[in-house]
């Protein structure tokens, strides 16, 4: 790993996750997935496989104490790492807490974090057992590290993706940057509903666990990963991993009235936000056209979710590109990609 220098930010996140990666060793014969996925596969001695994941938390960077409550952060992280489960199909067990916290903290903050961590593992059937407290001296840290299990029949992985797909996300696109958005300018006047709606989507986002138990039971679905980074960076993941390309159809994202309506008071297009916004935690997924109306209904009918085809698989020659309702094509590196923690700007 030696590159005089250089900076963590001229490799970007996901530069550096596979420089880190290519620095270890060949990981043992027991780890079906292991780094450069958010969630960790280990083949165990019993019937089913052991999933692994974990997500920090940093003040001034994911979030500001004057617009989240210590409860609604203790279940956004909560909510964060059960996506990642229900990414793979799977069911959340255990989570351990690690706390890196001023010495000055009130407790009721900590009991309060506590308390919407529990109640958000509690309706996804898991439990926190452990974990680590650490003294810091300014700014919060909360890492959070879930396991969980899944039948290796059902398990959903980002590299199964096949050309001639079509692409499926779930629910809605773009309200999390919106909540943001409003967060950030409390002045800017949209309807009451509108803005609780995107706001809650920001602070208090709900894990597609159950629809993620569906599309892995169901058999019929290729790839899968959540929108945590962006719907392009998301997709980018699973091209990377599948060896393909993708068409994204801009006028089939589906966009809710209370994110248009945010993006028309701030002034942005709603497409950018839709399509590169983050943090939606909704499941993007990949099925073969015959299969597309089945597990609309399927999905639809057992959760209540609606799933919209927004998109197709390509050839891997292809690339990444983006079609516009005018007909014409726009390639990834033309847009913004989505999140990334150390890029540049």
């Amino acid at each position: 790993m030696n590159a005089l220098g250089m900076q963590i930010s001229q490799l970007g996140e996901f530069g550096l996750i596979q420089r880190i990666k290519d620095a270890l060793p060949t990981l043992p014969a027991d780890v079906l997935v292991g780094i450069g996925d958010d969630v960790a596969v280990l083949r165990t001695s019993g019937s089913e496989y052991l999933l692994a994941t974990c997500d920090a938390q940093v003040e001034n960077v994911h979030f500001s104490r004057s617009t989240i409550t210590p409860y609604q952060l203790g279940r956004r992280i909560a909510a964060i790492n059960v996506s990642d489960i229900a990414a793979m199909a799977g069911t959340p067990l255990w989570a351990l807490v690690s706390l890196a916290l001023p010495r000055d903290l009130e407790t009721a903050f900590v009991d309060a974090a506590y308390e919407g961590m529990h109640e958000q593992l509690r309706l996804a059937g898991a439990a926190i057992v452990g974990g680590n407290l650490s003294r810091i001296d300014k700014d919060i840290v909360i890492d959070l590290c879930l396991l969980g299990k899944v039948v290796p029949e059902n398990l959903l992985l980002r590299s199964g993706a096949r050309i001639g797909d079509l692409i499926l996300v779930t629910g809605w696109l773009g309200d999390s940057k919106a909540g943001l958005e409003l967060i950030r300018r409390p002045e800017l006047i949209v309807s009451e509903n509108g803005r609780r709606q995107v706001e809650q989507r920001h602070l208090a986002p709900q894990p597609r666990l159950r629809e993620g138990q569906e599309l892995g039971s169901s058999r019929l679905v290729h790839a899968m990963v959540d929108v945590s980074d962006g719907l392009l960076s998301d997709i980018r993941h699973i091209c990377r991993a599948s060896r393909v390309g993708a068409e994204i159809w801009l006028g089939k994202l589906p966009v809710s009235s209370a994110c248009k309506e945010a993006a028309h008071v701030v002034g942005e297009d709603v497409s950018g936000w839709a399509l590169a916004g983050g943090e939606d935690y909704e499941l993007l997924f990949t099925v073969p056209p015959e299969s597309s109306a089945e597990i609309q209904e399927r999905v639809k009918e057992r959760t209540g979710t609606c799933c919209h085809v927004v998109g197709k698989i390509l050839d891997e020659t292809e690339g990444i590109r983006v079609c516009i309702d005018d007909g014409g094509k726009i390639s990834l590196s033309e847009v913004s990609s989505g999140w990334d923690h150390f890029a540049q700007g």
